[in-house]
């Protein structure tokens, strides 16, 4: 708060005090504040005087007209390529469909009616060659192997491989065996001329294949 001091008019000792002024005998006397003193500044009247100064970035100056752009590719313009007569007639042959032949009917296989069998017993050394009748009374080799045939094929002419095929039955009764047993099959299945060592009977004792064939 601020101290107003008494103002003294003549000789009237009684002052009136107040905000801002004073009454005395006579009228109303402004009172006259006084102003304070700012503190010294040294470095923001530095800072004042001296204004920052912000220098221009490096680069071309910037023109004074818009420059215009080019792109960098032109578009081409497309043209469709000359027709071929020949090749769209040669396109047209290609698509077509074209006819599948069939193969033909391979020609059927001969069938005859006596099979020729080979035998050899590997205790003995013996080999015998026989004939089967197919669908005939079972031959016996050695008195132990009993043959029976099936069916006897030659191959057909346009078959790669010229081959005599038979279906065979072959069972095993030993010799001295008693009267009434009966014989163990040991070999049921296609027999092939051309590969005795393959589809042939393949025994510890015994060893038999077909030869061929013949009416």
């Amino acid at each position: 708060m601020r101290r107003v001091r008494p103002l003294l008019i003549g000789g009237l000792g009684l002052v009136l005090t107040g905000l801002g002024g004073a009454v005395v005998a006579g009228g109303w006397q402004q009172a006259t504040p006084r102003e304070a003193t700012p503190a010294a500044d040294p470095i923001g009247d530095l800072l004042r005087s001296q204004p920052p100064v912000e220098s221009a970035p490096a680069g071309a100056p910037a023109p004074k007209a818009p420059t215009p752009v080019t792109p960098a590719i032109q578009p081409t313009e497309l043209t469709p390529a000359p027709t071929d007569p020949a090749a769209t007639e040669t396109a047209a042959t290609e698509e077509a469909p074209q006819t599948v032949t069939e193969p033909d009917t391979p020609a059927p296989r001969r069938r005859l009616r006596v099979v020729v069998v080979e035998a050899i017993d590997k205790i003995t050394a013996e080999k015998m060659r026989f004939e089967v009748p197919v669908g005939g009374r079972p031959v016996r080799f050695n008195s132990s192997l009993i043959f029976s045939a099936r069916a006897c094929e030659l191959s057909a002419p346009g078959e790669p491989i010229e081959d005599a095929v038979a279906y065979m039955d072959v069972s095993l009764q030993p010799k001295g065996a008693l009267p009434g047993t009966e014989a163990r099959q040991i070999f049921r299945g296609w027999m092939f001329a051309s590969s005795p060592a393959v589809s042939g009977l393949q025994h510890p004792l015994y060893d038999a294949w077909v030869v061929g064939c013949k009416t």
